[in-house]
C-alpha cells in the first residue's frame, strides 16, 4: 500500500487542489467519501468522529480549535461537536479519507481570502486548517423559529477549501438582486451572505389545510447564490416512520 491517491478507488466524482496545493479526490455516488493527499506538514481538520480512514503517517490531535473557550461554548450551545480534530502528515505523503452519513453529495468549495459561506449545521465535513469554522446565528426572528434549521447555522471563512455534506441531489442557483425564490424550508442546504434569508407565511387558508408544504416558506433574496437539496434528513425520516415496527400490545 502507498500513501498517494492513486490508489483503485471507486467512481471519482470530482477532483482538485487547495491553496495550500492539497489533492482531493471525491469518489461514489450515493454514499460518497473525500480523500486528502496531505504533504508534509500538511494539515486538515473535521469535527470530531468525521475521519473514515488514514495512512499510517498521519497524525491526529484532538482539539478546541476555532475560537478557544469562546469557540467551544458556541458549539456546545448548537448542538455541535466540542472538539475538533487536526490531522497532519508527518513524513512523506499522506492520505485522509472523510465520509458522508447520509445520502447525498459532498461538495467542496474554494475559498478566498475572506470569502463566506452559511449552510446548515449539519453540513461541514472537513476543510485545510486555513478555513475558518464558526456559528452563525439567524437575525430575523421568524427564520430562526420556521426557518428548518432554527437559528444555529454553519459559516465557512476563506481562504481554502472546505467540503461539506448535503442531502440528496443538489441544485444551485444564482439569484439577480431582488430576485426572490421560494422553497420549503428543509430545502435550503447554502447560501452566500449576499443572499437574503427569510420565511413567509403561506397564503390562503385552503393551501394551508391541503397543501400539504406546512405553514411557512423560505424566501431567498438575491444578489447571490444558493444551494438546494431535494431529500433534507428530516423528510426522509417522516417518510420511514409510518413503517417502523411498533410495540404491540399485551
Amino acid at each position: 500500500m502507498t500513501n498517494r491517491l492513486d490508489l483503485p478507488d471507486p467512481t471519482i466524482t470530482a477532483a482538485g487542489k487547495g491553496v495550500t496545493g492539497m489533492e482531493y479526490k471525491i469518489i461514489g455516488s450515493t454514499l460518497q467519501a473525500v480523500i486528502l493527499e496531505l504533504d508534509p506538514g500538511e494539515t486538515v481538520y473535521s469535527e470530531s468522529g468525521g475521519m473514515a480512514w488514514m495512512s499510517a503517517n498521519v497524525d491526529m490531535k484532538t482539539s478546541g480549535r476555532g475560537g478557544g473557550l469562546g469557540g467551544i461554548f458556541k458549539r456546545a450551545v448548537s448542538g455541535e461537536s466540542l472538539f475538533l480534530v487536526e490531522y497532519t502528515s508527518l513524513n512523506g505523503k499522506g492520505i485522509v479519507a472523510f465520509a458522508s452519513d447520509f445520502p447525498g453529495k459532498i461538495v467542496p468549495l474554494s475559498l478566498a481570502e475572506g470569502q463566506q459561506m452559511i449552510c446548515q449545521k449539519t453540513a461541514f465535513l472537513c476543510a485545510e486548517k486555513t478555513v475558518g469554522l464558526d456559528v452563525h446565528f439567524r437575525r430575523k426572528l421568524g427564520a430562526g423559529i420556521f426557518g428548518g434549521e432554527g437559528f444555529i447555522m454553519q459559516k465557512l471563512t476563506g481562504p481554502g477549501v472546505a467540503f461539506v455534506c448535503l442531502d440528496g441531489e443538489i441544485v444551485e442557483y444564482t439569484l439577480e438582486p431582488n430576485q426572490v425564490l421560494k422553497v420549503d424550508t428543509g430545502h435550503v442546504a447554502m447560501y452566500e451572505p449576499s443572499v437574503s434569508f427569510d420565511v413567509e407565511m403561506v397564503k390562503g387558508v385552503t393551501n394551508i389545510l391541503f397543501g400539504g408544504e406546512g405553514l411557512f416558506l423560505a424566501t431567498l433574496r438575491g444578489p447571490g447564490r444558493v444551494w438546494l437539496q431535494t431529500m433534507p434528513t428530516q423528510n426522509l425520516a417522516k417518510a420511514i416512520i409510518p413503517y417502523m415496527p411498533t410495540a404491540s400490545s399485551s
